[in-house]
């Protein structure tokens, strides 16, 4: 295949793994032959979604352990390598390839971009004299994530001319929520800021997913990465406050107050800088934690399935209804979407092969609980709605609300069939990405109809 005086790297790695198999127990050439091909197979996949070969190596070593044993034993023996070829040269490796790569550096340049972008208003004196934290609530999404939707359409191979839509979206929606004259600190403004990222997030979707959006597996990976994505950005944000925490006290310590860096300047640009790296970091290394989903959900889901049913149990007891003010509204809608993210996350960490077992009946418990909830809210909107009429925020939330009501019932339905051995776990699957752009859709709306609808208050 390769001439054994140039051996590449992926070679050598497996000869590595031929020659352990071969150093733990007595094996036919045979049997390496065909656990061979199984390998290369695996590595040929991996390759072709986009890993590097060194990379789709030890991925593929690490499934194989499904086949043989020993197979798994190396894959645990050499995991750390993983994540020592992130940023460090495998011996032998091919220097063109080592260190960050081509895409590490580009990820890298994009995110520098996008942080300086972000300061440009203020470096070119566009900020408002009042209001600057209004403008970049309007503003950030659309100076950051353009980047991180540009990265996809390079990564993936996008036709400049494909670009053109996603492109026209984000102009569109600058100067929407720029020109629009919306009242201070009114609802429609408030209901932008919380609306527009999630609308914008179906553009980064659709870069992502590339060719292929309209497959339900690829739809799916956008869901494991977006879960992933978040782990990530809070991982770097959190060293980014210990980061923000030293620089003050060591210029403290001197007596120079670095208030004006940290506030102007790192957190800033750090921020819009971490949402390309940590993009980056889940796609260079997307399937080394593929066991991060399933412990965060098996951590998370009965905690959450807990909560729901506690306030149930409480509400019942007490006989107090739901409080619909605008900032419960937001807490419950929250609370709902992290359940319905922490579904998602499991659904896509989960073998759709498997058989049922306590996990899902515990899934499904957390579903009925949430859509319990969910029908408990939406009737105090609708009563608070009958009472006082509509206004920006209830009818946002009626929308949002009756939105989770068929997405949860649904939901319900196709789990108890999955559970009692009458349904697969793939329409599930199905049913969630398909309804996944009805979010966005709904959060495109609130931007765009809203204030012209009420008033711009």
């Amino acid at each position: 295949m390769n001439d054994p005086a140039v051996q590449s790297p992926l070679e050598e790695q497996i000869d590595q793994w031929k020659a352990y198999l071969r150093s733990r127990r007595a094996i036919h050439g045979s049997d390496i032959e065909e656990l061979e091909d199984h390998l290369r197979e695996r590595i040929s996949a991996l390759v072709e979604s986009g890993l590097d070969p060194d990379e789709a190596f030890l991925i593929a070593v690490k499934r194989m352990g499904a086949l043989d044993t020993l197979s798994q034993e190396f894959a645990r023996e050499h995991s750390e390598r993983l994540w020592k070829q992130l940023v460090v040269p495998t011996t032998g490796a091919d220097p063109s390839t080592s260190g960050l790569g081509r895409e590490g550096w580009i990820a890298l340049g994009l995110a520098v971009a996008a942080g300086v972008t972000i300061k440009l208003p203020d470096l070119l004196g566009f900020l408002p004299a009042e209001g600057v934290d209004r403008f970049y609530a309007r503003n950030a999404p659309l100076l950051v994530l353009p980047f991180l939707t540009a990265y996809f359409l390079w990564k993936r191979g996008t036709e400049v001319v494909r670009w053109l839509p996603l492109a026209a979206a984000f102009i569109g929606a600058m100067l929407v929520v720029n020109l629009y004259p919306y009242s201070p600190d009114g609802s429609t403004e408030t209901l932008t800021f919380l609306h527009l990222p999630i609308a914008l997030w179906l553009a980064i979707g659709i870069a992502y997913t590339g060719e292929e959006w309209r497959l339900s597996a690829r739809r799916m990976d956008f869901v494991r990465f977006s879960g992933e994505f978040f782990i990530y950005y809070v991982l770097i944000a959190l060293g980014g406050g210990v980061l923000t925490a030293f620089t003050l006290g060591v210029f403290e310590s001197i007596g120079v107050n670095a208030e004006w860096l940290a506030q102007g300047w790192i957190i800033p640009c750090g921020a819009a800088g971490a949402v390309l790296v940590s993009a980056w970091l889940v796609e260079a290394k997307q399937s080394v934690v593929e066991n991060m989903a399933p412990v965060l959900a098996r951590i998370f889901t009965p905690l959450f399935t807990l909560i729901l049913l506690g306030f149930l149990a409480t509400m019942v007891w007490t006989g107090q209804g739901i409080d619909v003010e605008r900032d419960v509204l937001i807490a419950f809608d929250l609370l709902l979407a992290v359940v319905l993210g922490l579904l998602l996350y499991s659904i896509s960490a989960r073998d759709p092969e498997a058989p049922a077992g306590f996990f899902d009946i515990l899934l499904l418990t957390l579903v009925v609980s949430a859509l319990l909830v969910d029908i408990v809210a939406l009737a105090a909107i609708a009563a608070r709605i009958s009472d006082f009429g509509f206004t920006p925020n209830r009818v946002a939330a009626l929308g949002e609300n009756t939105l989770l009501l068929i997405n949860l019932a649904w939901s319900a339905w196709l789990y108890l069939r999955f559970v009692r051995g009458r349904g697969t776990f793939l329409a599930i699957e199905r049913w969630q990405t398909a309804y996944l752009p009805l979010f966005a859709l709904w959060a495109a709306i609130v931007v765009l109809a809203f204030p012209p609808l009420f008033g711009w208050r």
